[in-house]
Order: structure tokens, then C-alpha cells, then sequence
């Protein structure tokens, strides 16, 4: 079993109310691939296709953690992102990248996304950079004493 199996459950049980996820991605079966298998194990899920679809769900709904592509057809990932900080500055951002383009994704840390991947990236190493992005915000919100 690997590291991340064996940890998933006590991270999901000790996350208070679950952590609240949106994927933004314009490549549809990619994204609702990546949706079914986050909610299989345990994720609350939103999905949208495009930059646009994806600000609007944040102006309803709170999340803990975002999944952002970099290239979309209607919005430039980093643009997005800027949009995001300005709504939900709390929101912990990971970018996706596609291959040759991690110099834009390092320009996403720039500014303010928590971390970034290139696709296709690793199932478990996405769960583990979403945890920690969950575990990050926790902490941020954590009264300071």
C-alpha cells in the first residue's frame, strides 16, 4: 500500500469538514476523470471547464483548494489566479502546467499559487501537494495565539 493510501484517511478525518475542491481545467474528460476519483476517495468536488466558469463558481461557493490549468481557452491560468487571490485570498492555488511551460508556473508561485505540477502528473502526488495546500490553509486560519 503506498504512503499516500495508508495516510488519506486520517488526513480527510482530521480535516473538519471536509476539503472543498475546484478543478478548472477546459480539458473536460481530463477533469472529470480527475473529479471521480477525487470523490472516490472522499473530496467534496466542483468542476468547471473554462477561467470564466470556474471565477463564477467561486463567487457562490467557498473552497479550500483549487486545481487551476495554466492554458485555457478563454483565460490565461495566471490571470485566473489573480482573480482568485483578489476573491478568496485565503483559496490555496496548485497550477497545472503542460510540458515546456513550468517558467509560467513559477511565475504562478510568483504570484501567490501555492504550488504547481506538470500534466500529466501523478494521482498520488496531486492528493499529496492537495493535502498539503489543505493543511496549509488550516493553519492560516488557525487563530494565532
Amino acid at each position: 500500500m503506498s504512503r499516500i493510501k495508508t495516510i488519506l484517511p486520517d488526513f480527510l478525518r482530521n480535516s473538519g469538514e471536509g476539503v472543498r475542491l475546484l478543478l478548472v481545467d477546459d480539458e473536460k474528460v481530463y477533469v472529470e476523470t480527475l473529479a471521480n476519483r477525487l470523490r472516490k476517495r472522499g473530496f467534496t468536488v466542483s468542476k468547471a471547464s473554462s477561467g470564466s466558469e470556474g471565477i463564477q463558481l467561486l463567487r457562490k461557493n467557498e473552497y479550500d483548494v483549487a486545481v487551476l490549468d495554466l492554458k485555457m481557452e478563454d483565460m490565461d491560468g495566471i490571470e485566473v489566479l489573480k482573480i482568485f487571490r483578489k476573491m478568496a485570498p485565503r483559496l490555496m492555488v496548485i497550477m497545472l502546467t503542460g510540458h515546456g511551460s513550468e517558467t509560467a508556473a513559477r511565475q504562478g508561485i510568483e504570484f501567490g499559487a501555492f504550488d504547481y505540477l506538470s500534466k500529466p502528473c501523478e494521482f498520488e502526488e496531486l492528493l499529496e501537494k492537495i493535502m498539503n495546500a489543505h493543511r496549509k490553509r488550516q493553519a492560516a486560519c488557525l487563530p494565532k495565539g
